[in-house]
């Protein structure tokens, strides 16, 4: 897959596409079903799958007051696209300028002049441009002048509810896993590196991999019975904790998983965490045998949970 890393790395090379464009966070049921039609148009017109999405998310950037948490790091956004077989990810910087570029200027410039568009495949809710003034029907009319065509998705819905980004993040801030996997057509999943800790779980006879989350807001928080990936053949079973830790006066929200039955130096690997279930919400204690039993407790009832898969 090509990664182009802004509107001014764009080349002649890249001119001539098939295109969507959207957030893309989570890649969830209602992405995929797009993406599907995205491939499909590739072949149709032989050109490559191109997806342009932007960072900071527009919502993050209008929104900026509001604890906005995403499903996605823009890492694991761009592996999920690459796995599903995209040509091309384009992603575009969303700044005070970029903001105030009018739909037409959006048109005009970047999808035909930069990127010689040949067909576009939208959500049905899309808006685009200066104050949100482009929607799909401009996107016709400019297609006809400027000789591009122009397909609108029809929402994908799931017992009744249309597939969103938001709805996957209220099951997760529920902590309906179930529901998010549902959803999302597969697990929920952090991923990054394990880092050193300050070892307190090794003191009380659970050691942790700290896993730092590299964002500002999480829209999960809590322990959780999970699986992890990328330290063998097969997933290592575990609870873990999301969390800022408030019993020893921590700050900082991180991830921190007790992996069952296994004792390696895995420092500094790359692994994925899959929530599985929730557990509980983190809690204060008000002495560390205290959060030990309760610890305890929860590496029991996790191990019940994940006994069978």
């Amino acid at each position: 897959m090509d990664l182009i890393r802004g509107w001014h790395n764009v080349r002649s090379v890249h001119k001539g596409c098939v295109l969507t464009l959207g957030n893309f966070d989570g890649v969830h049921k209602g992405h995929q079903a797009l993406l599907k039609h995205l491939l499909s148009a590739s072949q149709k017109f032989q050109l490559p799958a191109l997806v342009i999405i932007f960072e900071p998310q527009p919502n993050e950037y209008f929104h900026r007051d509001k604890k906005i948490g995403r499903l996605m790091r823009l890492r694991e956004k761009i592996k999920a696209l690459h796995e599903f077989g995209v040509d091309r990810v384009l992603v575009g910087k969303f700044n005070h300028a970029f903001a105030h570029v009018n739909a037409e200027h959006f048109v005009v410039d970047y999808l035909v002049g930069k990127l010689g568009v040949k067909h576009i495949i939208v959500g049905d809710d899309l808006r685009f441009g200066f104050e949100r003034r482009g929607d799909f029907n401009l996107l016709v009319a400019m297609g006809e002048q400027y000789g591009f065509t122009v397909e609108k998705m029809p929402t994908c819905e799931m017992t009744g509810e249309r597939i969103s980004s938001t709805l996957v993040r209220k099951a997760l801030i529920e902590g309906n896993m179930a529901r998010a996997r549902e959803l999302l057509g597969h697990g929920y999943v952090f991923s990054g590196r394990v880092a050193h800790g300050d070892k307190l779980g090794r003191k009380i006879g659970f050691p942790t991999a700290n896993i730092h989350l590299h964002r500002l807001y999480t829209p999960v928080e809590g322990v959780f019975a999970v699986l992890v990936y990328g330290l063998g053949p097969h997933p290592i079973k575990g609870a873990a904790n999301v969390g800022s830790r408030p019993t020893v006066g921590g700050k900082k929200i991180i991830l921190e998983v007790y992996l069952f039955d296994f004792n390696q130096d895995i420092y500094g690997r790359h692994v994925e965490v899959e929530f599985i279930h929730k557990l509980r919400q983190e809690e204060k204690y008000d002495t560390i045998e205290a959060m030990q039993e309760q610890i305890t407790k929860d590496v029991e009832k996790a191990k019940s949970i994940l006994k069978d898969l």
